[in-house]
């Protein structure tokens, strides 16, 4: 009996100790998350009102078709030719994360060494950014920087995954703004621009050295696809606008002024229009030099087409709302057959593209096709109206000096080609009459862009005979220098750049037909000389009135009024998508 009782009173005893035990720890958990939350709230505090570090942005996943980066307003990224807009998005590991920031350091050593680390980490990342030099292509570091700073940005590049970005000097840019469309003026004008995958245009800008054997695309594509500035220590041009800019960098300098377009929208029900940033010419020029066969060269083609198809605006009207622009002519883009020894890709002739618009240097003027000819880019890139009137004003006054000029070479392998006639007419008429800028084994001048308007500028009829192909970039930077174009064929401008060109073609040039020099019946300097002094100061007038629907002012000009070949271009395309839209209307009433 006296045992039982014991034993129960232990038991009540090792209850009560437990409970207690159970409060006393229960109690001291509590008390250590409070303080834990207590400091978290205040880490979170200090974060939020800190600013985040500009460090390296990760850039945008390839693979990752989807994913909405965030938009981030850099104009330091003009540098590299891709605008002033840099996509922002997370790795596709880290993509559920917390975005992480970064505190301001508070004072003493650990914040010292913190801000030491995060120093190295800028430094190795802008390391990969190499110079090229702007004469030899190689690359090299700013002259100001420290021996220390070039060796750990050497350390950093060599730690760098992928391929080093290449770039240029780096110029003063003015600064970026956010544009922010008028509805009531935007009405019928908003565009829709696709984020998409980097392997589209920013690789391709980011692989420059790869693009071409013979010119360094990477100084070509800088300053937002302008190129270098022109450096004119004779005083031949402005300090001002002017960059020697190559004829194949359209591409990325379209991109970069749509993306200041002032309706340019996120929300793609309210487009008119659906603009494909896609880098055709750029991304076929890194094939068509080595041998590679016709299933690559069209990789790239028939995966945005395939992208494109996917997407909820592809099937608004089947991509006939769609356009783009490929910065090489048509023929670059329509290989009939699928033989490796045939030139180009069959990007015109795919079944998706088909029902686009695809914007080229020169139209194949197929009768059923979707190519259009939009103006070479020329040297000139004004960023005001105030460029474009000085401009204009000095062309006028200027003294010319030559009756007619030719810039270019024979065409040994093209027996048609009249190129060889006109030479030699040129040599063999009197002083001062024709001025000749040949271009061969010694006619590196042919690729000054000094030379060559200090050419155009002197003369007062600029001959464009056929090339390569029908048209000539030389033809537009004539017209920048007031010289009256003279054509041999009307495929050559006439029936090229509808939207930007008088209807009337003889109010500005002066066509001879090529069949008459090529048979020896013209003699070019006698029809010249031929032509009212009056007749000539007129079509002159009209040639400098032209100059602005020709050029594509520099994507970070703002408050311009005149329109450039930019927005030419923009009303053209959005006049024929428009045409359309009202005619699949009309049928659809009609089957009702």
């Amino acid at each position: 009996m006296e045992r039982a009782v014991w034993s129960a009173c232990h038991r009540r005893k090792f209850w009560l100790v437990a409970f207690a035990g159970f409060i006393f720890w229960s109690g001291l958990i509590l008390l250590f998350n409070s303080d834990a939350m207590a400091a978290k709230k205040e880490i979170l505090r200090i974060a939020s009102s800190a600013p985040v570090e500009d460090g390296v942005i990760p850039s945008t996943d390839s693979e990752d078709d989807d994913a909405v980066p965030e938009v981030v307003i850099r104009s330091v990224d003009l540098d590299l030719g891709r605008g002033d807009t840099v996509t922002k998005e997370p790795e596709k590991e880290a993509r559920n994360a917390p975005v992480k920031r970064t505190r301001p350091a508070a004072k003493g050593k650990k914040s010292k060494a913190k801000a030491r680390g995060s120093s190295k980490k800028r430094s190795a990342a802008a390391s990969k950014a190499k110079k090229p030099d702007a004469e030899t292509g190689n690359s090299y570091v700013e002259k100001s920087k420290s021996p220390s700073k070039v060796k750990e940005q050497e350390a950093g590049a060599r730690s760098g995954s992928g391929q080093s970005v290449e770039s240029v000097p780096k110029v003063k840019e003015p600064e970026m703004e956010i544009i922010r469309p008028d509805p009531i003026a935007c009405a019928g004008r908003y565009i829709y621009m696709p984020r998409l995958p980097r392997r589209f245009n920013e690789d391709l800008i980011r692989n420059c050295r790869s693009l071409s054997p013979w010119t360094d695309m990477c100084a070509v594509l800088s300053n937002a696809g302008l190129g270098p500035r022109i450096e004119n220590p004779e005083n031949i041009l402005p300090q001002e606008g002017w960059f020697a800019t190559d004829q194949f960098s359209l591409e990325v300098i379209f991109h970069n002024r749509m993306k200041q377009y002032d309706c340019l929208t996120e929300n793609s029900s309210l487009a008119s229009a659906v603009f494909v940033p896609y880098y055709a010419g750029i991304d076929v020029a890194q094939y068509l030099w080595f041998n590679s066969s016709a299933r690559v060269r069209d990789a790239g083609m028939r995966d945005l087409t395939r992208w494109l198809r996917m997407k909820p605006e592809w099937k608004v009207m089947r991509g006939k709302d769609h356009f783009m622009v490929a910065g090489r002519i048509g023929w670059d883009f329509r290989r009939e057959y699928e033989s490796d020894t045939d030139w180009g890709t069959n990007l015109l002739l795919l079944p998706e593209s088909r029902n686009m618009m695809i914007l080229v240097l020169e139209s194949t003027l197929i009768y059923d096709g979707n190519d259009y000819a939009i103006p070479y880019p020329t040297y000139f890139h004004p960023t005001s109206d105030l460029e474009v009137e000085e401009w204009q004003n000095r062309t006028r006054r200027l003294r010319r000096e030559f009756l007619f000029s030719f810039a270019g070479g024979t065409r040994p392998d093209r027996p048609n080609s009249i190129r060889g006639q006109l030479i030699d007419q040129c040599k063999s008429s009197p002083k001062q009459r024709c001025k000749l800028l040949e271009c061969g084994k010694n006619g590196s001048k042919c690729y000054r862009p000094v030379d060559l308007m200090q050419l155009f500028q002197n003369s007062v009829f600029c001959l464009q005979p056929q090339g390569d192909s029908y048209t000539r970039r030389s033809s537009f930077d004539s017209i920048l220098g007031g010289c009256i174009p003279v054509f041999f064929h009307s495929g050559s401008f006439y029936e090229q750049y509808k939207w930007h060109l008088p209807e009337d073609h003889e109010r500005y040039s002066v066509l001879i037909p090529e069949d008459d020099v090529r048979k020896g019946k013209v003699n070019v300097e006698e029809v010249l000389s031929k032509i009212p002094t009056k007749r000539v100061w007129e079509m002159r007038e009209e040639v400098i009135r032209m100059i602005p629907s020709v050029v594509y002012a520099d994507p970070r000009a703002r408050g311009m009024v005149f329109d450039d070949a930019f927005n030419i271009t923009i009303k053209g395309v959005m006049g024929r998508i428009g045409r359309i839209r009202n005619k699949e209307r009309e049928e659809a009433e009609v089957g009702r």
